[in-house]
């Protein structure tokens, strides 16, 4: 467009208003939109077959885009389609209805039945991501919200999700919910009486910009969603930085990690994360402190420098 500008200013050297320019940028831009908006061109987002990311396809729209309702009807329809080459999932089909939607001050409010709850957490998370993108690309939708039987959807922990918009799906510059990746993690809890440790097995859905250490340890804090292991660490400890070095491994908590509300010992949830953390391959050490201080008291034990896997507490 520059270039253009450029040329008409310099046309057998006549000189052209500054008003002039301006209405020539103003057509300009006003004719790229136009274009855009006229052919129709959307992209719909699917759940690839090995449910590891979402992919797009270019869609023409056959609704006029002036009718909202009409296009959202029309991209519900699309969104429910099995393709016939199964390339990829649709993430509104099988077992999963939407019972009905409202479009109110640019939020798409879209309620499903029950059986939505019963979703995996990985491929809810992918048929989320593949249907929130696909209506954020309407003028009139700026957010999109999900209920189930009328109620706000909420995560595994019992969260609100709340509205959502394409960026809740981005977390870096030109990288989309593709960067989500699938890991099984062995975790750390606590047994019954609380002085031994069970492992726990975990498939987590994660954004390869986390790094897998302080995944785990979030999901130590988070507990362990089964009746066989309990937690180790208090619910509301929030992790300010992991950082792994020559091997070992530096992990800062904020205060509340102090504030011990589970009936474990001290050693039980020092290497309920010491262990969980050195189940990865580049880790042999770890080593903890709390708003920056490697030396604390925890349930009258005093923790200072490294740590190693410690075998014989667990069961």
């Amino acid at each position: 467009m520059i270039r253009i500008i450029k040329k008409v200013l310099l046309l057998k050297n006549r000189i052209i208003p500054v008003l002039s320019v301006l209405l020539l940028i103003a057509a300009l831009v006003g004719c790229e939109k136009k274009s855009q908006a006229d052919s129709g061109a959307f992209k719909v987002y699917y759940v690839n077959t090995s449910e590891t990311g979402i992919i797009s396809e270019n869609y023409a729209l056959e609704s006029d885009l002036s009718d909202s309702r009409a296009v959202i009807d029309e991209l519900l329809q699309v969104l429910a389609t099995i393709p016939d080459r199964l390339q990829y999932e649709a993430p509104i089909a099988g077992d999963i209805k939407l019972l009905n939607y409202t479009l109110k001050d640019k939020l798409l409010t879209l309620n499903f039945d029950g059986k939505y709850s019963e979703l995996g957490r990985t491929i809810e998370i992918l048929d989320r991501a593949a249907i929130v993108r696909t209506f954020s690309q309407l003028e009139d939708v700026d957010y999109v919200t999900f209920q189930v039987e009328g109620a706000p959807l909420t995560d595994h922990y019992g969260n609100v999700i709340g509205n959502m918009s394409a960026d809740t799906f981005i977390y870096n510059v030109g990288k989309e919910i593709s960067t989500y990746e699938k890991i099984e993690l062995k975790l750390y809890f606590a047994n019954e009486t609380g002085d031994k440790l069970i492992p726990v097995y975990r498939s987590v859905v994660y954004n390869s910009n986390i790094s897998m250490e302080r995944l785990a340890v979030e999901q130590i804090i988070s507990g362990p969603n089964t009746d066989i292991a309990f937690p180790t660490i208090n619910k509301d400890t929030k992790v300010k930085s992991v950082n792994i070095k020559d091997g070992v491994c530096y992990v800062d908590f904020d205060q509340t990690i102090l504030n011990q509300t589970q009936n474990v010992s001290a050693e039980v949830a020092l290497y309920s994360i010491v262990n969980t953390i050195t189940e990865f391959s580049d880790v042999n050490k770890v080593v903890l402190s709390v708003e920056g201080e490697t030396a604390f008291t925890f349930m009258d034990f005093v923790i200072s420098g490294s740590y190693e896997r410690n075998l014989d507490i667990i069961e």
